[in-house]
């Protein structure tokens, strides 16, 4: 039997909230609660996934308790004066209350309450839907597929303390997800790097179970501290992007330059993608490719015949740990944006991969104070010459 949509609580409303941040799917909470998922669909995607602020009333307001001492005065008839006096209020503010709340006859402070709090929802204008000009520079960067992190960043440069000529990147995101700003349009979306309807929680991941047990694996948890602090150029994170009829690219990135590398594969068999490894790999400077940390994919199976091979030491996240690997999750979502799921990639020369990497690689990164990967890794190729 279906079950049928339900009128939620605030408790309701709060668990959903909750849950969602912590990254479960809309079906997880749906069981939870004993509804439907369109239910909670309708609730997240109002503001666009992203968790309203909680309201409050300005301490200027008049209190439950206040209007229940209004109403109790009104029927001993005592005076507006004796009644602001005895809250501490002015005459006008007990007699603006009292009017355009029915009257001295129909004056009810329950009533009077709820229709103060109904009635103070004004939502703020955001800074994008008051400034016009800002807006019109942040949409023309989205448009040549700019972040908003990496907007807000150069905004921040260009704009030498003006904080009128800035914003910040949750104020870009806000204004995209939740489309009753007004302040940017709905299609600016379809460039961000993830084109969904909805923000999602960090914690969100639709990674499953083990991908296989690997013999030999040698744990994350074994890697060397200059590996986690990434103070060394060398270490590299890697995993398998998926595409449309079995097809796939290894895609690789540094640790410390955030540079990526593109690898075409042609079968995902452990073989194929070892010898493909390789290849790559000697195509580096030894100082520039110390260890590669993957996740517990089948594609590894013959990991010990690729540390062999190139003196590279192979290290393995633990299970269901896809954040161990943070940069490379990080990219294979970047490179959502050049290669949308359901894509073919089979159709992908090793040239067309390098040139999009060479473009990623162009982007200016906030972790690295807005220089891009190419110019860090340059850095570290000059170094080591």
């Amino acid at each position: 039997m279906a079950l049928s949509r339900k009128r939620f609580t605030d408790s309701d409303w709060t668990l959903i909230w909750d849950r969602w941040q912590r990254g479960e799917s809309q079906h997880q909470i749906a069981q939870r609660l004993a509804t439907c998922h369109s239910s909670i669909r309708r609730v997240l995607e109002r503001t666009g996934g992203i968790r309203p602020p909680p309201r409050h009333r300005s301490a200027r307001a008049l209190t439950l308790a206040e209007r229940e001492e209004i109403s109790r005065a009104l029927v001993l008839g005592c005076s507006l004066r004796s009644v602001a006096a005895r809250l501490c209020r002015a005459p006008s503010t007990i007699s603006r209350e009292i009017q355009r709340n029915g009257g001295r006859e129909r004056y009810r402070a329950n009533q009077a309450d709820q229709h103060a709090w109904d009635g103070a929802c004004r939502p703020k204008l955001c800074k994008l839907r008051r400034h016009r000009v800002l807006a019109r520079r942040v949409a023309a960067k989205l448009q040549q597929q700019w972040s908003p992190v990496q907007i807000a960043g150069w905004l921040k440069q260009q704009s030498q303390g003006d904080e009128e000529r800035r914003v910040s990147h949750e104020t870009i995101y806000r204004s995209l997800f939740i489309q009753a700003r007004g302040a940017l349009k709905k299609d600016l979306m379809a460039h961000l790097r993830r084109t969904r309807a909805m923000r999602r929680s960090r914690h969100h991941t639709q990674k499953t179970a083990n991908h296989g047990q690997l013999i030999g694996m040698v744990s994350i948890r074994e890697r060397p501290a200059e590996v986690e602090d990434r103070a060394v150029p060398g270490h590299w994170e890697g995993d398998l992007l998926m595409g449309s009829h079995h097809s796939q690219i290894a895609t690789l990135v540094e640790r410390h330059t955030r540079m990526v590398m593109l690898v075409q594969i042609s079968s995902r068999d452990t073989k194929t993608v070892i010898d493909a490894l390789i290849k790559h790999a000697h195509k580096l400077p030894r100082e520039l490719y110390k260890s590669l940390t993957w996740d517990r994919g089948k594609e590894m199976g013959e990991h010990r015949r690729f540390t062999l091979a190139t003196d590279i030491q192979v290290y393995f996240c633990d299970p269901q740990h896809p954040w161990q690997r943070g940069s490379n999750e990080n990219t294979n979502g970047l490179l959502r944006q050049y290669f949308p799921k359901g894509t073919d990639l089979s159709g992908y020369s090793q040239a067309k991969l390098d040139a999009v990497a060479r473009r990623l690689n162009g982007r200016p990164r906030q972790t690295l104070n807005f220089e891009t990967p190419a110019e860090r890794f340059q850095q570290c190729v000059a170094s080591t010459g």
